[in-house]
């Protein structure tokens, strides 16, 4: 646990720059004593600075392994398994109806599911600019851009600005991808930063839909997003794990496969 945190730490000063103690007592629910301690910990490590009140990261490396977005460019990683990817989007886009309120989380599947939902009378919400660039010329499509701070090499908005307006809307159906979904029915992310938003995503749709491809049984990552069970549906390409897939039907979950 004490691992995760200290990476969702660095991550969060990836992302915002600098700090306070109070700030990331606030964003990890644990004392000042114990992030003052992490901090130490970080800075013994060439990962941040401490400061006078909390830190910053530094701008010359680090550590990689507490860093578990180790960056693939998004071009890359929107390219790989690009043909299950798209076949997952038109399975899925048959789950939208006309005037639904959609929520598009971070990733590449869900801007592949972008691509399947021009044209169509519905509201789209995200935090995810490949899915603004997908939409952004739809007249048809009402789109409604969250706010937060600009994560470049994952073309995604994150922080606490992106949780506090997921907490004012309420969707209709909310599409999420993952690193990687477990024997057991963990599903995985591996960057400490977005975990919080898929989370958010969750409580504010009334229906949750996994979008995740063959390769992702098991995946990767060492972050715990949630549970299986906590989906409607998942869909998936035939191949996928076929224990997994059981798991996720005895969790009460609609398994869709292309």
């Amino acid at each position: 646990m004490q691992y995760v945190r200290q990476a969702g730490i660095v991550q969060r000063l990836r992302t915002e720059g600098a700090l306070t103690v109070e700030q990331l007592c606030a964003v990890t629910h644990v004392s000042p004593a114990t992030i003052r301690r992490d901090l130490e910990s970080l800075e013994a490590a060439g990962m941040i600075n401490r400061v006078h009140g909390g830190a910053v990261i530094r701008q010359d490396g680090g550590d990689p392994t507490l860093d578990a977005d180790v960056a693939r460019p998004f071009a890359e990683v929107a390219a790989a398994d690009a043909d299950d990817k798209r076949s997952i989007a038109r399975r899925a886009a048959a789950l939208v109806g006309d005037g639904d309120v959609v929520l598009l989380d971070i990733g590449t599947t869900t801007m592949a599911l972008a691509a399947e939902l021009r044209a169509r009378s519905i509201t789209v919400i995200t935090a995810n600019l490949a899915v603004v660039d997908v939409l952004r010329d739809d007249p048809a499509v009402d789109l409604v851009l969250l706010g937060g701070h600009l994560r470049r090499p994952y073309h995604s908005l994150v922080g606490s600005l992106t949780l506090e307006a997921l907490g004012q809307v309420r969707a209709t159906i909310a599409f999420l991808g993952a690193s990687g979904v477990q024997r057991d029915g963990t599903v995985l992310d591996t960057t400490a930063v977005e975990v919080p938003v898929k989370q958010a995503v969750l409580r504010a749709a009334g229906r949750r839909v996994l979008l995740v491809d063959r390769h992702k049984f098991p995946g990767s990552g060492a972050l715990r997003v949630c549970a299986l069970g906590e989906f409607d549906d998942l869909v998936t390409n035939a191949g996928a794990d076929p224990a997994t897939l059981d798991v996720a039907r005895a969790g009460g979950v609609a398994v869709r496969t292309t």
